[in-house]
């Protein structure tokens, strides 16, 4: 399901390839956050012009809404979304986890699972291991992960410890159901999805070598770095992501989850990491920030700056992409003044362009 080689003798960056039962990807790589089945102001067509491989969808998000009982009725979630790429759903349990940590009234977490209300209606759902892992077969993805205890980076060291001790008991619970969900479904070689434990700790090295070394027992395809890359100061965790990533078997694959400026990927692929997502490119892009190589260099244009009020230059003469080719900066500065969605949808999919480029400057050992 996954090779990878050493991109040059006395580095760590990884070149591989990962088989899912909808195409062979190429790591490292990107992929865009579709939380809840759609990329935001961009559509298929979009995507595949610039070059995604693939998509994040999130578990919690699609049960709430449409639901499941739609998205099997449509033949799983790569039907309803009409998107025939490989799919990676995250386990529901980073946003059960916020919701509860940020009002307590919304939930409870206990050693069995987690009773939490929906943000959209007040209803009462519980989330165990099992139930993650059932939710993500009947979408159909082509890689899922396992429910964890995500803490929040102020957590001290006893609330880190209790984390570790649930994501490591809720690992083998989710190992256990996955089993049986595989052999129920009679899916096998590519069919098969590939499942996904998360390494839990913080910043505290030796609690991420005891989380590791126990999802190592219980075995998985590959494993993800858990809670934000960033300690409480906001200062990124350099050192904790390499010990991390050394922790890894080198034939697992190794998933950066959350981690998406392109200075985080360029450091995290130099340490062996192979997979990234996150909401920034298009979170950015609806902002107007786009982000363009000038000269040798990487700079964030805002375009709601006046002074692009009467530069009739391409967005980005260096796209692919014709819009971006033959519109002005003068005119998305006009769309983003009138708030119109054509203008989001240029700089997300700027942003996006971006990133597929820098990612395969990275596969090929350029700078």
């Amino acid at each position: 399901m996954f090779k990878a080689n050493i991109a040059r003798r006395g580095a760590k960056l990884r070149r591989g390839e990962i088989k899912t039962a909808h195409g062979v990807l190429k790591t490292p790589f990107f992929m865009p956050d579709a939380t809840r089945g759609f990329v935001k102001q961009t559509n298929n067509n979009d995507l595949l012009a610039v070059g995604i491989p693939a998509l994040v969808v999130n578990t919690f998000h699609l049960y709430l809404q449409p639901g499941l009982k739609v998205i099997k009725a449509a033949g799983g979630i790569h039907k309803f979304m009409n998107w025939n790429k490989p799919l990676l759903s995250d386990s529901g349990g980073f946003q059960v986890f916020s919701l509860i940590h940020k009002n307590p009234q919304m939930g409870k977490i206990s050693a069995d699972k987690v009773i939490f209300k929906s943000p959209l209606d007040g209803s009462r759902h519980e989330l165990t291991p099992e139930k993650s892992i059932q939710i993500q077969f009947d979408l159909g993805v082509d890689m899922m992960v396992c429910l964890d205890d995500c803490p929040p980076n102020d957590f001290d060291r006893l609330a880190l410890e209790k984390a570790v001790v649930r994501t490591i008991a809720w690992a083998k619970r989710c190992k256990i159901e996955y089993e049986k969900q595989v052999k129920k479904r009679k899916l096998s070689g590519a069919k098969r999805p590939l499942l996904f434990g998360v390494i839990q700790g913080g910043a505290e090295l030796d609690l991420r070598r005891v989380c590791a070394e126990e999802l190592v027992k219980i075995g998985f395809d590959g494993y993800g770095f858990g809670a934000r890359p960033v300690d409480k100061e906001g200062n990124f965790l350099a050192e904790v992501l390499q010990y991390t990533a050394d922790l890894i078997p080198e034939k697992a694959i190794r998933f950066a989850l959350g981690i998406g400026t392109p200075e985080d990927i360029r450091r995290c692929a130099a340490m062996g990491w192979d997979i990234f997502d996150c909401v920034i490119p298009t979170r950015e892009g609806r902002h107007g920030r786009l982000l363009l190589e000038q000269k040798g260099k990487e700079e964030i244009m805002n375009i709601n700056n006046a002074k692009w009020q009467t530069d009739f230059k391409a967005i980005n003469p260096k796209s692919d992409l014709p819009l971006l080719k033959n519109q002005s900066r003068a005119y998305l500065h006009h769309l983003f003044r009138l708030d119109d969605p054509l203008g989001q949808n240029l700089a997300s999919l700027n942003n996006l362009e971006f990133y597929t480029r820098l990612m395969k400057k990275i596969r090929e050992g350029k700078k």
